[in-house]
C-alpha cells in the first residue's frame, strides 16, 4: 500500500470546467501543495479532439453540434476524437509519477485496468486489443483513455461508458478506428445502470490497481486550497 489518493466526487459538470479545475490542481500538485487527486465525474454532451485528432473523424458541422447542445473543443490529451455525455463515467488523477516511479506506458495500462476490473464486477469481461488504446468487448469499445503529462504530474484520464445515449458516438470516428462500434455496461447487461453506482466500483478498482487507500473528499475543500 503507497498511501493515500483523495478522491473528489463532482457530479456533472461542463468540459471547459473541468479542464480548468485540473489546470489548477496540477500547478498545486507539481509545486507539492496538494497531494494525488482522482476526480470523478460525468460531462454534459461534448465532443473533443486530442492532439493527434484528424478532422475527417469529426462526422459532423461544429456549429450544427452547438445546435444540438453538443460543444466541440481541441484539447491538450493525447489522441483523437471521442466523444463525451451523460451516462459515461470520466475519471481525471492529477498524479505526480515521478513520486511513484512510473512511467506513462504503465499509468495508461493500469487505468484500463481500472476499467477492466470495474467492469469485471458486473460479470463483463473487458479486454484491451493490441494498437487500440482504451478497453474493448469483442470489436465494441467501452472506455477510452486519453491523457497529458507534463512535469510528470497527470491530467485527463479515462472515460467509461456506463448508460449513456450511443447516439452521441455517430458524431465522430471514436478514436480514429474506422469499423469499430461502441457498447456500455447497461447495454451488455441489458438493464439500466447508474453512473454513481458504478463510480463504487471504479473507486475500489482505482485503489486495487494502483495499491492506494482512497479517502473521499469534498469538492469544497479542494476549492478552498485553489482559492487559498
Amino acid at each position: 500500500m503507497r498511501g493515500r489518493v483523495l478522491w473528489i466526487h463532482l457530479g456533472r459538470i461542463r468540459y471547459a470546467e473541468a479542464v480548468d479545475f485540473q489546470w489548477k490542481l496540477h500547478h498545486l500538485r507539481l509545486r507539492g501543495e496538494t497531494e494525488d487527486l482522482v476526480l470523478a465525474l460525468e460531462h454534459y454532451p461534448v465532443i473533443t479532439l486530442g492532439r493527434s485528432a484528424d478532422p475527417r473523424h469529426l462526422l459532423a458541422d461544429p456549429m450544427a453540434l452547438l445546435a444540438r447542445g453538443v460543444e466541440v473543443l481541441p484539447v491538450e490529451r493525447g489522441g483523437d476524437v471521442t466523444y463525451h455525455g451523460p451516462g459515461q463515467l470520466v475519471l481525471y488523477p492529477i498524479l505526480n509519477l515521478r513520486s511513484w516511479g512510473k512511467r506513462i506506458r504503465w499509468y495508461v495500462w493500469a487505468l484500463e485496468e481500472v476499467m477492466i476490473e470495474a467492469a469485471g464486477s458486473y460479470g463483463v469481461r473487458a479486454a484491451r486489443i493490441p494498437g487500440r488504446p482504451g478497453v474493448w468487448v469483442g470489436n465494441e469499445k467501452l472506455g477510452a483513455v486519453g491523457v497529458y503529462v507534463r512535469g510528470w504530474v497527470t491530467m485527463h484520464g479515462l472515460a467509461l461508458n456506463v448508460d449513456l445515449d450511443p447516439d452521441g458516438f455517430r458524431w465522430v470516428v471514436p478514436c480514429g478506428i474506422h469499423g469499430a462500434g461502441t457498447t456500455s455496461l447497461a447495454r451488455l447487461l441489458g438493464r439500466s445502470l447508474d453512473v454513481w453506482e458504478v463510480e463504487g466500483r471504479a473507486r475500489a478498482a482505482f485503489a486495487e490497481v494502483f495499491g492506494v487507500r482512497v479517502a473521499e473528499t469534498r469538492p469544497e475543500e479542494i476549492g478552498a486550497v485553489i482559492a487559498g
